[in-house]
């Protein structure tokens, strides 16, 4: 797609400026063009140059359920599927989530090794989590919501944001910013909306807010589809969750429907403050050369797919606020800056929800679509608020409970359970709402309860 430089603009004082280039800033673009609104997105390397390049793209419209992300979730899910026919996005498909636990062939239900046949070696216990799931290539998405959005007036602009420019005189309780910083040079906005994922975090410094943010980088490898592959990945796909194993993964695979599989949940997360995201550039985010290793030990196991070796190993850093919600809303002590970032392991689902919800706040005074006062950016401007942190990633349906009735955590789990606890933040350890709506969920339905365990993907 077509891009410029900030000097090609000469209208932007009257438009809204999107810092960022992945699929938060894609959706929010794309929603603000539906209502006629050409705004610009300002992003420093390429479209869809980080997480949302490199993501999974499961979604899962009921693991929110009975929490305050319920809304995200199952919104979020109906704008997928309207956006998969609207804008021609042939990766978008409903798939079933399953359960895989350790063990071998013989204890597998045949039926499911008939459904699954590129499963072709130890496999073990298969137990459905959810029927109502789907996928989606991220990378795909993201380009075609930009190529809308610039269909119908908005632009791409491939510079570094630094910061922003406040109108003198502006009473601090209620700043106006009346230019972004791009390259060193003013770049005049009508109004700034800050998307940058985990970078994000760099805004508090422009706008003199807290917000804080936790990177979380993961590790994930893609096997390509070979002229030999199963066609089974094609026709016969699902969301296979892995217990962990010797090792330290948990995988979590995709078969995609070009015949690509993407596996992510291989272990070996590290954490970074916002100090060190700020003095991280997107482009050094790298894969863990000894987790690609792993995963491919650990999918060898299960599929021969793995004999081919990976084709893809990446990375990427996604951003963790310390209460586990996203900031989607207005910053704080300003009157027309606005934040969407913070969407931990669910900002492919939730894009389009946030993208709608963005611009009616905007446009309108007030989204429509979702609440968003659980998400305000101002929650963190108390220094004196304790914040209660809730474990990352996709908290499935409680632990595995094997013959000996002892809970069984994998090592990856382990690992962070460890690391959450040598942390310095004054924080009030709780389980989310999405582990409770778990354990409901399998009381309620036996076909949930082979059990699983506390994951933390790739994304």
């Amino acid at each position: 797609m077509a891009t410029k430089t900030a000097a090609d603009i000469t209208d932007s004082a009257d438009r809204i400026v999107i810092c960022g280039g992945g699929i938060i800033a894609a959706a929010i673009a794309y929603y603000l063009s539906l209502r006629g609104q050409r705004a610009i997105i300002v992003e420093r390397c390429a479209i869809a140059n980080a997480a949302s390049g490199k993501a999974g793209g499961f979604l899962a419209g009921r693991w929110g359920d009975d929490s305050v992300t319920e809304q995200l979730h199952r919104k979020s899910l109906e704008l997928h599927e309207l956006l998969a026919k609207e804008l021609g996005v042939t990766s978008f498909r409903r798939i079933d989530a399953v359960n895989m636990s350790n063990g071998s062939r013989n204890d597998a239900d045949a039926n499911y090794l008939a459904k699954f046949p590129w499963l072709d070696r130890n496999v073990g216990k298969i137990s459905l989590l959810d029927s109502e799931t789907a996928q989606v290539t991220p990378r795909e998405l993201t380009e075609k919501l930009v190529q809308a959005a610039t269909e119908k007036g908005a632009d791409v602009i491939i510079g570094n944001v630094t910061g922003v420019v406040f109108s003198p005189d502006e009473p601090e309780s209620d700043r106006h910013v009346e230019a972004v910083t791009v390259d060193g040079q003013p770049f005049p906005c009508a109004k700034v909306i800050i998307a940058m994922g985990p970078w994000s975090c760099l805004a508090e410094d422009w706008f003199s807010c807290p917000i804080p943010m936790e990177g979380v980088h993961s590790t994930s490898v893609i096997f390509q589809a070979k002229d030999t592959a199963d066609s089974s990945l094609i026709s016969s796909p699902a969301a296979l969750f892995c217990a962990g194993d010797d090792n330290d993964c948990h995988l979590e695979v995709y078969p995609r429907p070009n015949g690509d599989v993407y596996i992510c949940g291989i272990g070996g997360n590290d954490y970074l403050n916002s100090k060190q995201i700020k003095e991280l550039s997107p482009e050094k985010v790298e894969a863990n050369p000894s987790r690609v290793v792993a995963a491919e030990k650990s999918f060898g196991e299960i599929c021969s797919i793995a004999d081919c070796k990976v084709d893809i190993a990446q990375a990427c850093l996604r951003p963790c606020p310390p209460d586990a919600l996203p900031l989607l809303g207005q910053m704080p002590r300003t009157n027309n800056a606005y934040i969407a970032s913070g969407h931990n392991c669910w900002g492919i689902l939730w894009a389009p929800v946030t993208g709608m919800a963005i611009s009616e706040l905007i446009l309108d005074g007030q989204a429509a679509c979702v609440d968003l006062k659980p998400f305000d950016p101002s929650r963190f401007v108390a220094k004196d608020k304790l914040v209660r942190r809730k474990r990352r990633g996709r908290h499935l349906r409680n632990d595995e409970v094997e013959n000996s009735g002892r809970p069984q955590q994998d090592m990856g789990a382990r690992r962070e359970a460890q690391q959450l606890e040598q942390r310095s933040w004054p924080v009030e350890r709780t389980a989310s709402g999405k582990e409770q709506h778990a354990l409901e969920l399998r009381a309620q339905d036996p076909l949930r309860r082979a059990g699983s365990r506390v994951l933390t993907p790739g994304v």
